[in-house]
């Protein structure tokens, strides 16, 4: 315990700065705007008052991905955290917290909410991309709701209360008290691994994974964070806890630049991993992106497992996992553009499987209200109701003791699934910093047409698809009735087949085009087919419907998933 100074907060002056609106997850621009005057300052006040009755006594976790800026980020956060009448700020050490454990410190320690500083996975360095997202009491990301009053507070600010000076050095453990205007404030650097560590272990069990990885013919991990925040989470349970070799745990050092690299956990940009997968040396490859709450599972040779099979599988075989065999299973939920593989499951099960826009906020409702206990999206993320995010590690332990039950390959325990199931074949090709302008011409034409797509035939690559149905997603929330619209426009066949047109909210600049592309293969039929050759012809018809080359300039996609 560390006594210090006491100190008075003071208000300076400031005026709106346009654009601080947050999209799916919090707000990312250019580190370059962030570090000019006030912008960070601004948006923090708005988020802090955007608190309401709640913000003076409360209680705060801060913590980013290591990302360049977050260091100093959070010492002027914590000053201007003092200045609001914030009571208490817990700090991953170093400034460092993957965004699963902030969710798990929030609900752990009963704090008010969240401070998360990552831009994900975009990447970072004073070229590239910061971001900044709240997280509430229920530990998950602020629900629209808020978010809309952080906006309006952008909007009108005038001035931001900070107690200078109440600053502490981020890389020692350790309780500062501050005294600010009278009242105690007080910051406490932890651990930053150690209260997930904690969870995890109550979760799955450790001792047979260990076993499992240590045994005679021994489970060979290979798992690389691409220097994001994982790098210490990885080390510590996976190395330290289970005995992967430290060798075999690369790139676990989280540097502000990730290593000049993009730290997302797909095929294209975690290529390192994936050709050291090809070799034949390792039976399990894991990737995680900058903020730890995406991974990439991979068998051995560099089998892929797709995010959408990833969440069908687990969702299969809950019972390898001993929290679910003392909570049961409630349900299971997917984003909209994710595949219909867990659908499958969940009616084998007779479980309900939910369909929420793209966005782990629109889980947490369902999770609090116990109607599901699983869920994921196709980009990467998987989690439980846990916390309330998506989580990287998990994915990977729920993962390894799948593994541990089956005593069979990652490409053996697939395709059984899609032999049992049937395969829901799935591509999503990106096309990314497309211009604003070309992006909303691209979706308002296709809105434009959708009421008279139903019952037309379209042609690609020599097969014919008819229209069922076109819409534009609109959710209704079951719990608090809450509609979300405009949320993807989707276009059905009569075989069942699917396309989906979104912009994501996930970019810093310019617009990013998502097309999924979706078409199922019964069990019994040619489920091991080349995917890329299966969905061809519906690729065809997916830009060809969607002028995507004549609209955008771009002959091909940036990254093909």
């Amino acid at each position: 315990l560390q006594m210090a100074q006491s100190l008075k907060s003071e208000s300076i002056k400031t005026s709106p700065i346009d654009g601080q609106k947050a999209g799916t997850s919090g707000l990312r621009k250019p580190t370059k705007v962030f570090t000019s005057e006030n912008y960070l300052e601004n948006f923090i006040q708005a988020t802090l008052s955007a608190l309401g009755d709640s913000l003076v006594g409360s209680k705060l976790v801060l913590g980013g991905d290591g990302r360049y800026f977050c260091d100093v980020a959070a010492g002027r956060i914590v000053e201007i955290c003092a200045g609001n009448g914030v009571s208490e700020v817990f700090v991953g050490q170093n400034g460092i917290l993957s965004t699963p454990s902030v969710s798990c410190v929030i609900r752990k320690r009963q704090l008010t909410g969240g401070i998360v500083l990552t831009a994900s996975h975009n990447p970072g360095g004073p070229d590239n991309d910061f971001g900044v997202k709240f997280n509430v009491a229920n530990g998950g990301p602020a629900p629209e709701s808020f978010t809309d009053k952080i906006y309006a507070n952008t909007r009108s600010i005038a001035e931001y209360r900070v107690a200078k000076g109440a600053s502490v050095d981020l890389s020692k453990l350790g309780r500062t008290e501050f005294t600010v205007d009278g009242k105690p404030f007080v910051v406490e650097v932890i651990d930053s691994v150690a209260d997930y560590e904690e969870l995890m272990s109550s979760i799955f069990d450790f001792d047979r994974l260990r076993e499992f990885i240590a045994g005679g013919t021994g489970c060979s991990v290979l798992a690389n964070p691409l220097h994001g925040v994982m790098g210490p989470y990885v080390k510590r349970l996976l190395c330290q806890r289970l005995g992967v070799p430290e060798s075999q745990a690369v790139n676990c050092v989280p540097l502000p630049d990730f290593g000049g690299g993009h730290p997302d956990p797909n095929l294209t940009y975690a290529a390192e991993l994936v050709n050291a997968m090809r070799s034949g040396s390792y039976d399990l490859g894991l990737a995680f992106d900058g903020d730890g709450d995406r991974n990439m599972i991979l068998g051995k040779s560099g089998f892929f497992v797709t995010p959408c099979d990833s969440l069908a599988v687990l969702a299969a075989n809950l019972e390898c996992i001993p929290y679910f065999k003392r909570t049961g299973v409630n349900g299971f939920a997917r984003s909209m553009p994710t595949s219909g593989a867990v659908d499958l499951v969940a009616k084998r099960l007779g479980l309900k499987c939910y369909e929420v826009p793209t966005g782990w906020k629109f889980f947490g409702n369902l999770m609090d209200a116990k109607l599901i206990s699983l869920c994921g999206e196709e980009s990467f993320g998987t989690g439980s109701d846990h916390i309330r995010e998506k989580d990287g590690l998990w994915a990977a332990l729920a993962w390894l003791s799948v593994l541990a039950d089956k005593r069979a390959s990652v490409e053996d325990i697939v395709k059984a699934h899609w032999a049992e199931f049937g395969r829901n074949f799935y591509t999503r090709y990106d096309y990314e910093n497309v211009t604003s302008e070309s992006a909303n011409q691209l979706m308002t034409d296709l809105q434009s047409r959708l009421s008279s797509l139903p019952g037309v035939t379209l042609t690609g690559g020599g097969r014919s698809y008819t229209v069922a149905s076109a819409d534009n997603f609109s959710y209704k929330d079951p719990v608090d009735a809450s509609v979300t619209s405009n949320q993807g426009v989707r276009v059905v066949f009569s075989d069942g087949s699917r396309i989906i047109y979104r912009l994501s909210g996930t970019g810093s600049s310019g617009a990013t085009i998502r097309v999924y592309v979706e078409q199922y293969e019964a069990a019994g039929g040619n489920v091991l087919a080349d995917p890329a050759e299966t969905l061809r012809p519906l690729v065809e018809v997916a830009l060809s419907l969607s002028r995507m080359a004549e609209l955008t300039g771009r002959d091909a996609p940036t990254v093909i998933t």
